[in-house]
Protein backbone atom coordinates (compact mmCIF):
# COMPACT_ATOMS: atom_id res chain seq x y z
CA UNK A 1 0.00 0.00 0.00
CA UNK A 2 1.23 3.47 -0.91
CA UNK A 3 -0.05 6.68 0.64
CA UNK A 4 0.46 9.82 -1.41
CA UNK A 5 0.32 13.01 0.65
CA UNK A 6 -1.06 16.27 -0.65
CA UNK A 7 1.29 18.71 -2.37
CA UNK A 8 3.71 20.52 -0.09
CA UNK A 9 2.75 18.66 3.10
CA UNK A 10 4.94 19.73 5.99
CA UNK A 11 6.98 17.53 8.31
CA UNK A 12 4.29 17.63 11.01
CA UNK A 13 1.69 16.30 8.58
CA UNK A 14 4.09 13.59 7.38
CA UNK A 15 4.83 12.54 10.98
CA UNK A 16 1.12 12.31 11.85
CA UNK A 17 0.34 10.05 8.90
CA UNK A 18 3.42 7.93 9.58
CA UNK A 19 2.45 7.48 13.23
CA UNK A 20 -1.05 6.40 12.19
CA UNK A 21 0.44 3.79 9.86
CA UNK A 22 2.69 2.44 12.60
CA UNK A 23 -0.23 2.06 15.02
CA UNK A 24 -1.58 -0.52 12.56
CA UNK A 25 1.57 -2.62 12.91
CA UNK A 26 3.16 -1.55 9.61
CA UNK A 27 6.62 -0.22 8.85
CA UNK A 28 7.09 2.81 6.61
CA UNK A 29 9.38 3.87 3.79
CA UNK A 30 9.22 7.60 3.04
CA UNK A 31 10.21 9.13 -0.29
CA UNK A 32 10.22 12.91 -0.60
CA UNK A 33 9.96 14.13 -4.17
CA UNK A 34 9.66 17.57 -5.69
CA UNK A 35 6.69 18.99 -3.81
CA UNK A 36 5.14 15.62 -2.94
CA UNK A 37 5.78 12.92 -0.35
CA UNK A 38 5.01 9.23 -0.71
CA UNK A 39 4.83 6.83 2.23
CA UNK A 40 5.15 3.16 1.51
CA UNK A 41 3.42 0.81 3.96
CA UNK A 42 5.51 -2.30 4.50
CA UNK A 43 3.93 -5.39 6.03
CA UNK A 44 0.62 -7.23 5.75
CA UNK A 45 -1.78 -4.59 4.44
CA UNK A 46 -4.46 -7.07 3.34
CA UNK A 47 -6.58 -6.43 6.42
CA UNK A 48 -6.06 -2.66 6.53
CA UNK A 49 -9.00 -0.56 5.34
CA UNK A 50 -7.68 2.08 2.95
CA UNK A 51 -10.51 4.41 3.97
CA UNK A 52 -8.80 4.81 7.33
CA UNK A 53 -6.12 6.83 5.55
CA UNK A 54 -8.24 8.33 2.78
CA UNK A 55 -10.25 10.39 5.27
CA UNK A 56 -7.08 11.97 6.60
CA UNK A 57 -6.99 15.63 5.45
CA UNK A 58 -3.30 15.37 4.52
CA UNK A 59 -3.70 12.32 2.26
CA UNK A 60 -4.20 12.78 -1.46
CA UNK A 61 -4.74 9.13 -2.40
CA UNK A 62 -4.06 5.54 -1.38
CA UNK A 63 -2.71 3.05 -3.92
CA UNK A 64 -2.63 -0.72 -3.49
CA UNK A 65 0.53 -2.33 -4.87
CA UNK A 66 -0.04 -5.74 -6.44
CA UNK A 67 3.62 -6.69 -6.98
CA UNK A 68 5.36 -8.59 -4.14
CA UNK A 69 8.37 -6.25 -4.25
CA UNK A 70 7.89 -2.97 -2.43
CA UNK A 71 11.15 -1.09 -1.86
CA UNK A 72 12.34 -1.70 -5.44
CA UNK A 73 8.94 -0.77 -6.89
CA UNK A 74 8.77 2.46 -8.89
CA UNK A 75 5.36 3.12 -7.36
CA UNK A 76 7.12 3.47 -3.99
CA UNK A 77 9.89 5.63 -5.46
CA UNK A 78 8.79 7.44 -8.66
CA UNK A 79 12.12 9.18 -9.23
CA UNK A 80 15.13 7.29 -10.59
CA UNK A 81 17.60 6.16 -7.96
CA UNK A 82 21.18 7.35 -8.42
CA UNK A 83 23.77 5.03 -6.89
CA UNK A 84 27.10 6.56 -5.87
CA UNK A 85 30.08 4.25 -6.42
CA UNK A 86 32.99 6.02 -4.72
CA UNK A 87 32.16 9.26 -6.50
CA UNK A 88 30.93 7.74 -9.77
CA UNK A 89 27.18 8.26 -10.03
CA UNK A 90 25.04 5.66 -11.81
CA UNK A 91 21.42 6.20 -12.90
CA UNK A 92 19.14 8.99 -14.11
CA UNK A 93 21.41 9.97 -16.98
CA UNK A 94 24.65 9.16 -15.18
CA UNK A 95 26.36 6.38 -17.13
CA UNK A 96 28.50 3.56 -15.75
CA UNK A 97 31.28 2.51 -18.12
CA UNK A 98 32.76 -0.55 -16.45
CA UNK A 99 35.57 -2.40 -18.22
CA UNK A 100 38.45 -4.75 -17.58
CA UNK A 101 39.58 -8.35 -17.85
CA UNK A 102 37.37 -11.30 -17.01
CA UNK A 103 40.06 -12.59 -14.66
CA UNK A 104 42.91 -10.91 -12.82
CA UNK A 105 46.08 -12.60 -14.04
CA UNK A 106 49.01 -10.37 -13.08
CA UNK A 107 49.55 -6.88 -11.73
CA UNK A 108 51.18 -5.78 -14.98
CA UNK A 109 48.24 -7.10 -17.02
CA UNK A 110 45.57 -5.33 -14.96
CA UNK A 111 47.57 -2.10 -14.73
CA UNK A 112 48.06 -1.94 -18.50
CA UNK A 113 44.36 -2.56 -19.19
CA UNK A 114 43.27 -0.10 -16.49
CA UNK A 115 45.36 2.69 -18.01
CA UNK A 116 43.98 1.96 -21.48
CA UNK A 117 40.31 1.87 -20.46
CA UNK A 118 40.63 5.02 -18.36
CA UNK A 119 42.16 6.82 -21.33
CA UNK A 120 39.23 5.58 -23.43
CA UNK A 121 36.69 7.02 -20.97
CA UNK A 122 35.80 4.14 -18.62
CA UNK A 123 34.94 5.19 -15.07
CA UNK A 124 35.21 1.81 -13.27
CA UNK A 125 37.59 -1.14 -13.45
CA UNK A 126 36.26 -4.70 -13.38
CA UNK A 127 38.26 -7.86 -12.82
CA UNK A 128 37.54 -11.29 -11.42
CA UNK A 129 39.56 -12.40 -8.41
CA UNK A 130 37.19 -15.26 -7.52
CA UNK A 131 35.75 -16.97 -10.59
CA UNK A 132 32.61 -19.18 -10.68
CA UNK A 133 33.35 -21.70 -13.42
CA UNK A 134 31.18 -24.46 -14.86
CA UNK A 135 34.10 -26.90 -14.82
CA UNK A 136 36.05 -27.54 -11.60
CA UNK A 137 39.16 -27.91 -13.77
CA UNK A 138 38.95 -24.39 -15.22
CA UNK A 139 40.91 -21.44 -13.84
CA UNK A 140 39.17 -20.37 -10.63
CA UNK A 141 40.89 -17.02 -10.17
CA UNK A 142 43.75 -15.87 -7.93
CA UNK A 143 41.49 -15.31 -4.91
CA UNK A 144 42.77 -12.87 -2.26
CA UNK A 145 45.94 -12.26 -4.31
CA UNK A 146 43.79 -11.11 -7.22
CA UNK A 147 41.86 -8.75 -4.97
CA UNK A 148 45.14 -7.26 -3.71
CA UNK A 149 46.20 -6.69 -7.34
CA UNK A 150 42.95 -4.85 -8.08
CA UNK A 151 43.43 -2.65 -5.02
CA UNK A 152 47.02 -1.86 -6.00
CA UNK A 153 45.93 -0.91 -9.53
CA UNK A 154 43.16 1.25 -8.10
CA UNK A 155 45.75 3.18 -6.11
CA UNK A 156 47.86 3.64 -9.23
CA UNK A 157 45.13 4.55 -11.74
CA UNK A 158 42.30 5.91 -9.57
CA UNK A 159 39.38 3.89 -10.96
CA UNK A 160 36.85 2.36 -8.52
CA UNK A 161 36.97 -1.44 -8.67
CA UNK A 162 34.17 -3.92 -9.38
CA UNK A 163 34.62 -7.60 -8.60
CA UNK A 164 32.46 -10.61 -7.83
CA UNK A 165 31.75 -11.93 -4.35
CA UNK A 166 30.95 -15.63 -4.24
CA UNK A 167 31.01 -16.46 -0.54
CA UNK A 168 30.12 -14.61 2.69
CA UNK A 169 33.54 -15.74 3.92
CA UNK A 170 35.05 -12.68 2.24
CA UNK A 171 32.19 -10.26 2.89
CA UNK A 172 34.07 -8.10 5.39
CA UNK A 173 37.13 -7.91 3.14
CA UNK A 174 34.99 -6.88 0.15
CA UNK A 175 33.16 -4.30 2.23
CA UNK A 176 36.51 -2.77 3.10
CA UNK A 177 38.27 -2.93 -0.27
CA UNK A 178 35.75 -3.18 -3.13
CA UNK A 179 33.85 -0.15 -4.43
CA UNK A 180 31.04 -2.06 -6.17
CA UNK A 181 30.35 -5.64 -5.06
CA UNK A 182 29.15 -7.84 -7.92
CA UNK A 183 26.79 -10.76 -7.32
CA UNK A 184 26.88 -13.13 -10.25
CA UNK A 185 24.06 -14.89 -12.05
CA UNK A 186 24.57 -18.13 -10.13
CA UNK A 187 24.21 -16.37 -6.77
CA UNK A 188 21.24 -14.19 -7.71
CA UNK A 189 18.95 -16.33 -5.56
CA UNK A 190 21.42 -17.12 -2.80
CA UNK A 191 19.05 -15.51 -0.33
CA UNK A 192 21.23 -15.93 2.76
CA UNK A 193 24.05 -14.08 0.98
CA UNK A 194 21.65 -11.40 -0.26
CA UNK A 195 20.45 -10.77 3.29
CA UNK A 196 24.03 -10.31 4.45
CA UNK A 197 24.67 -7.85 1.62
CA UNK A 198 21.95 -5.71 3.15
CA UNK A 199 24.25 -5.13 6.13
CA UNK A 200 27.19 -3.68 4.18
CA UNK A 201 27.64 -0.07 3.16
CA UNK A 202 28.90 -0.79 -0.35
CA UNK A 203 26.66 -0.64 -3.44
CA UNK A 204 25.73 -3.97 -5.03
CA UNK A 205 25.73 -4.94 -8.72
CA UNK A 206 23.14 -7.71 -9.04
CA UNK A 207 23.32 -9.80 -12.20
CA UNK A 208 20.26 -11.57 -13.57
CA UNK A 209 20.12 -15.33 -13.12
CA UNK A 210 20.39 -17.60 -16.16
CA UNK A 211 16.67 -18.44 -16.10
CA UNK A 212 15.28 -15.72 -13.87
CA UNK A 213 12.07 -13.83 -14.62
CA UNK A 214 11.93 -10.08 -14.12
CA UNK A 215 9.98 -10.53 -10.91
CA UNK A 216 12.43 -13.08 -9.50
CA UNK A 217 15.31 -10.75 -10.32
CA UNK A 218 13.67 -7.74 -8.70
CA UNK A 219 12.73 -9.83 -5.66
CA UNK A 220 16.41 -10.67 -5.21
CA UNK A 221 17.14 -6.95 -5.17
CA UNK A 222 14.31 -6.61 -2.65
CA UNK A 223 16.12 -9.04 -0.32
CA UNK A 224 19.15 -6.75 -0.25
CA UNK A 225 17.09 -3.59 0.13
CA UNK A 226 14.80 -5.00 2.82
CA UNK A 227 17.90 -5.93 4.82
CA UNK A 228 19.07 -2.32 4.85
CA UNK A 229 21.11 -1.62 1.70
CA UNK A 230 19.14 0.26 -0.96
CA UNK A 231 22.13 0.91 -3.25
CA UNK A 232 21.50 -1.76 -5.87
CA UNK A 233 22.31 -1.72 -9.58
CA UNK A 234 20.71 -4.36 -11.82
CA UNK A 235 22.76 -5.99 -14.59
CA UNK A 236 21.30 -7.91 -17.53
CA UNK A 237 23.88 -10.41 -18.82
CA UNK A 238 21.82 -12.63 -21.10
CA UNK A 239 19.50 -15.50 -20.31
CA UNK A 240 19.51 -19.15 -21.29
CA UNK A 241 17.26 -20.01 -24.24
CA UNK A 242 17.09 -22.74 -26.88
CA UNK A 243 19.64 -20.88 -29.04
CA UNK A 244 23.16 -22.32 -28.84
CA UNK A 245 25.03 -20.18 -31.39
CA UNK A 246 25.59 -17.46 -28.81
CA UNK A 247 26.61 -17.99 -25.20
CA UNK A 248 23.33 -16.54 -23.93
CA UNK A 249 20.47 -14.47 -25.35
CA UNK A 250 20.64 -10.77 -24.52
CA UNK A 251 17.23 -9.55 -23.37
CA UNK A 252 17.17 -5.88 -24.33
CA UNK A 253 13.49 -5.69 -23.44
CA UNK A 254 14.65 -5.87 -19.83
CA UNK A 255 15.75 -2.24 -19.97
CA UNK A 256 12.38 -0.55 -20.67
CA UNK A 257 10.53 -3.16 -18.59
CA UNK A 258 12.72 -2.65 -15.53
CA UNK A 259 12.65 1.12 -15.92
CA UNK A 260 8.86 0.85 -15.79
CA UNK A 261 8.73 -1.55 -12.84
CA UNK A 262 11.59 -0.29 -10.68
CA UNK A 263 13.56 2.86 -9.92
CA UNK A 264 16.93 1.09 -9.75
CA UNK A 265 19.67 1.68 -12.35
CA UNK A 266 19.95 -0.97 -15.09
CA UNK A 267 23.18 -1.74 -16.92
CA UNK A 268 24.03 -4.31 -19.60
CA UNK A 269 26.87 -6.85 -19.89
CA UNK A 270 27.04 -7.59 -23.66
CA UNK A 271 30.25 -9.61 -23.28
CA UNK A 272 28.72 -12.51 -21.34
CA UNK A 273 25.48 -12.27 -23.29
CA UNK A 274 26.94 -13.09 -26.69
CA UNK A 275 30.19 -14.76 -25.77
CA UNK A 276 31.76 -13.46 -29.01
CA UNK A 277 33.84 -10.29 -29.19
CA UNK A 278 32.35 -9.17 -32.52
CA UNK A 279 28.84 -9.10 -31.02
CA UNK A 280 29.81 -6.69 -28.24
CA UNK A 281 29.93 -3.58 -30.44
CA UNK A 282 26.38 -3.79 -31.81
CA UNK A 283 24.83 -5.06 -28.57
CA UNK A 284 26.50 -2.33 -26.50
CA UNK A 285 25.15 0.37 -28.81
CA UNK A 286 21.69 -1.19 -28.83
CA UNK A 287 21.72 -1.37 -25.01
CA UNK A 288 22.42 2.33 -24.62
CA UNK A 289 19.85 3.18 -27.30
CA UNK A 290 17.31 1.15 -25.28
CA UNK A 291 17.98 3.37 -22.26
CA UNK A 292 20.50 1.40 -20.21
CA UNK A 293 22.35 3.25 -17.46
CA UNK A 294 25.70 1.77 -18.38
CA UNK A 295 27.76 -1.07 -19.77
CA UNK A 296 30.07 -3.72 -18.34
CA UNK A 297 32.50 -4.85 -21.05
CA UNK A 298 35.39 -7.27 -20.89
CA UNK A 299 38.69 -5.86 -22.19
CA UNK A 300 41.95 -7.79 -22.47
CA UNK A 301 45.27 -6.73 -23.99
CA UNK A 302 45.93 -10.25 -25.30
CA UNK A 303 42.61 -12.11 -25.62
CA UNK A 304 44.18 -15.07 -27.41
CA UNK A 305 46.20 -15.88 -24.27
CA UNK A 306 43.54 -14.96 -21.69
CA UNK A 307 43.01 -17.44 -18.86
CA UNK A 308 39.25 -16.88 -19.00
CA UNK A 309 36.72 -15.78 -21.65
CA UNK A 310 39.20 -14.40 -24.17
CA UNK A 311 36.74 -15.04 -27.01
CA UNK A 312 34.36 -12.38 -25.72
CA UNK A 313 36.96 -9.76 -24.79
CA UNK A 314 37.72 -6.61 -26.75
CA UNK A 315 41.22 -5.31 -27.23
CA UNK A 316 41.80 -1.84 -25.71
CA UNK A 317 41.88 -0.04 -29.06
CA UNK A 318 38.56 -1.58 -30.10
CA UNK A 319 37.04 -0.65 -26.73
CA UNK A 320 38.19 2.94 -27.20
CA UNK A 321 36.47 3.14 -30.60
CA UNK A 322 33.29 1.62 -29.22
CA UNK A 323 33.09 3.94 -26.23
CA UNK A 324 33.26 7.00 -28.46
CA UNK A 325 30.22 5.79 -30.39
CA UNK A 326 28.39 4.71 -27.23
CA UNK A 327 28.82 8.10 -25.59
CA UNK A 328 27.41 9.85 -28.66
CA UNK A 329 24.34 7.60 -28.51
CA UNK A 330 23.96 8.23 -24.79
CA UNK A 331 24.09 12.00 -25.32
CA UNK A 332 21.31 11.78 -27.92
CA UNK A 333 19.14 9.61 -25.68
CA UNK A 334 19.51 11.84 -22.63
CA UNK A 335 18.75 14.99 -24.61
CA UNK A 336 15.33 13.62 -25.57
Amino acid sequence: MIIVLKQHSGQKEIDRVENLIKTKGLDTHIVKGAGQTIIGCIGDTSRIDAKLFEVNPYVDKVIHVQEPYKLANRAFHPEDTVVDVSGVKVGSGNMAYIAGPCSVETYEQVLSIAKDIKAAGANMLRGGAFKPRTSPYSFQGLGPEGLDILCAVKEEVGLPIVTELMSPEYLDVFNEKVDLIQIGARNMQNFDLLKQLGQVDRPILLKRGLNATYEEWIMSAEYIMASGNENVILCERGIRTFETYTRNTLDLQSVPVLRKLTHLPVIIDPSHAGGKWWLVDSMAKASVAAGADGLMIEVHNNPEAALCDGAQSLKPEKYSELLKDVKQIADIIHRQ
